[in-house]
């Protein structure tokens, strides 16, 4: 069995577009006609050099190889150009091809991905969401207004979820970290106050920030959520700085989880040396693929250190994740978009069983999922955005800061 084929499909999420703007997916065939589905999250450049990117890793590192190779295709790409060090783009791409390899090893097998990995160490996942606005509610108010968001914490977890997750600290800017504005500060008490109220011990509360703040900043802005005892405090500083995590640790009495950015087990090597982050958020898109994902678990094992799959993405993404989380021993909990997202489901024919605040293992062969090709490709981006853009003007002291959500308003 050789990988031979490969076609690179950019979808765009209908309103509200939780997930980004669009999602990159590959579709890979062997030589004997089985396909295999990934998703490539990275995406720091435009869709057409990112496919572009996918197709020379795929054709340089990939093409005519044995699937089952993955540790053999992974060094290639990893060392390509005489690198041997972390780069987003080119691992992002091998993580979605690599992610695709594991659904064409299941699929060979009649196996789950995670028999692969092995075995079923979990029979269900904790899962949890960000909070969203309401269909016909005005987005831009509900990310910086505590009593809305209150309100849909409240109903997250009666529907089930013992963590919600929110970020009202903004702004998300191309700069280097900054001193959170008070009010920045404010706002956000005042967020964890009332919805600590409105779920009670019911579930935790997940503090986002999008890594904006200096190192004193997030100090600052992390001393003053400690009443309200949060599960994590999420990359308070940019990933750009390892060292950095662990002065914020030594001064907040909140875990710190940090990942979505890093890529390879180097940088979550360096992190876990380093100490500061006990909370280990991967994107599978981005970091490696899904065999990169399992030996950072392993890692993290040795530093009694958790691990929180993240996923802004669609949902092949979200599969991977689901069974990495069921095949390892520390598992704190995995991301889901609501309780799977209308058109994240739809997608994959509703193939995907989210349970009262837990996603279930999944039993049919590779990631399990049933792809509807013909919705992919009624959907497809034509633009030329990247998935997520930060902003270039700076934090405002004077007027405040309102930020746009995780759903751009514009293609």
């Amino acid at each position: 069995m050789k990988l031979k084929d490969l076609e690179v499909l950019h979808v765009a999420p209908p309103a509200p577009g939780w997930g980004g703007r669009y999602w990159t997916f590959v579709k890979v065939t062997t030589d004997n006609g089985i396909t295999g589905w990934g998703e490539c999250y990275a995406s720091t450049v435009g869709p057409a050099a990112m496919a572009a990117v996918i197709e020379d890793v795929f054709a340089r590192h990939m093409l005519g190889a044995n699937p089952e190779d993955i540790e053999l295709m992974f060094r290639r790409a990893y060392s390509s150009g005489f690198t041997q060090r972390p780069d987003p783009t080119v691992m992002g791409a091998f993580s979605g091809l690599e992610i695709a390899c594991w659904d064409i090893l299941g699929k060979a097998r009649n196996r789950p991905v995670w028999a692969l990995l092995g075995g079923r160490m979990n029979d269900r996942v904790r899962s949890y969401t960000y909070l969203y606005p309401e269909p016909g509610q005005d987005a831009a108010e509900f990310w910086v207004n505590a009593d809305w968001t209150a309100e849909a914490a409240a109903k997250c977890v009666q529907q089930g979820f013992t963590a919600v997750k929110f970020d009202p600290a903004g702004p998300y800017t191309i700069r280097a970290g900054h001193m959170p504005a008070m009010s920045d500060i404010t706002r956000s008490v005042e967020f964890c106050a009332k919805i600590r109220a409105a779920v009670g011990d019911r579930a935790d509360l997940l503090f986002g920030t999008h890594g904006q703040f200096s190192t004193p900043g997030a100090i600052r802005m992390g001393q003053a959520l400690e009443p309200y005892s949060p599960l994590w405090y999420e990359e308070p500083i940019p990933p750009d700085n390892l060292h950095e995590f662990a002065e914020v640790a030594r001064h907040v009495r909140i875990p710190i989880a940090t990942g979505e950015r890093m890529t390879t087990k180097a940088e979550f090597g360096a992190l876990l040396r380093h100490g500061g982050a006990k909370i280990l958020q991967p994107a599978l898109g981005r970091v490696g693929g899904i065999w990169e994902a399992k030996k950072i678990a392993a890692m993290a094992e040795v530093f009694n250190a958790e691990m929180a799959p993240h996923l802004y993405a669609g949902p092949i993404e979200w599969a991977a994740n689901i069974h990495l989380a069921v095949s390892i021993p520390n598992i704190l909990m995995a991301e889901t978009i609501q309780t799977g997202g209308a058109f994240h489901l739809a997608l994959i024919r509703n193939s995907i069983r989210w349970e009262d605040g837990y996603l279930v293992a999944p039993e049919a062969p590779g990631l399990g999922i049933d792809v509807d090709e013909a919705l992919m490709r009624a959907h497809p981006y034509t633009g030329t955005r990247l998935h997520l853009e930060m902003q270039e003007a700076p934090c405002d002291y004077r007027r405040g800061n309102r930020f746009e959500g995780g759903a751009p308003s514009d293609g």
